[in-house]
């Protein structure tokens, strides 16, 4: 089961509303949903929640430190209170994935994105579980950093929201660690294309 949420993102009011912190809104959702709220804890170096769900302690953090020093606050509450690699589950932006879409994954290579990087160093292993939260890519690697920090457009950050609720109702099978049974109802398929509109026929009056 996952005892450890943690949502990535940078701090500050100038970061709250751009991609990069899709993880700290996902973890927002999941804070609403087990009606708790997250509080400054100096010792893990972030915000953090504790709660208790079917007689299991469950913490939900998010990260202080700047997505590039991630892993100095999941690490330190991990090991603090033993949590297993297995039982953590991160939640990040994702670019390789379009807004709207959002994957449930265990394990895995960093892909260069700053905070996974920093976590797989932190706790020494990748075989953490990660929800990757589309945000859609820029279409061009130099203009990726500032994709990421900027402000997604209305259409797309109401798609991520609503994959974020979508991924929230799978939060049950994620306490009880049925991943497989998570990972069909979190999964979902590139949204259908918009038809176009129907035209008025010509007018052949004359």
């Amino acid at each position: 089961m996952i005892k450890l949420f943690v949502g990535l993102g940078n701090p500050g009011t100038e970061y709250e509303d751009t991609r990069h912190n899709a993880g700290f809104w996902f973890i927002d959702a999941v804070a609403r949903e087990l009606k708790v709220r997250l509080a400054p804890e100096r010792s893990y170096h972030g915000l953090m929640a504790r709660t208790t769900v079917n007689d299991q302690t469950v913490w939900l953090l998010e990260p202080q430190t700047f997505m590039n020093l991630s892993g100095k606050s999941v690490a330190a509450l991990a090991r603090f209170f033993k949590i297993q690699s297995d039982e953590i589950l991160v939640a990040h932006d994702e670019m390789d994935i379009p807004p709207g879409e959002v994957k449930l994954k265990q394990g895995g290579s960093h892909a260069g994105h700053n905070g996974l990087r920093d976590i797989h160093a932190q706790l020494g292993t990748p075989d953490y579980w990660r929800l990757r939260i589309g945000v859609g890519h820029p279409g061009v690697k130099s203009e990726v950093v500032s994709w990421v920090l900027k402000k997604p457009m209305a259409e797309h950050r109401e798609a991520i929201h609503t994959a974020i609720a979508r991924a929230v109702t799978a939060l049950p099978l994620l306490l009880e660690g049925d991943m497989a049974k998570a990972m069909v109802k979190i999964h979902t398929s590139k949204p259908p294309r918009p038809k176009p509109p129907r035209l008025a026929p010509p007018d052949t009056a004359q």
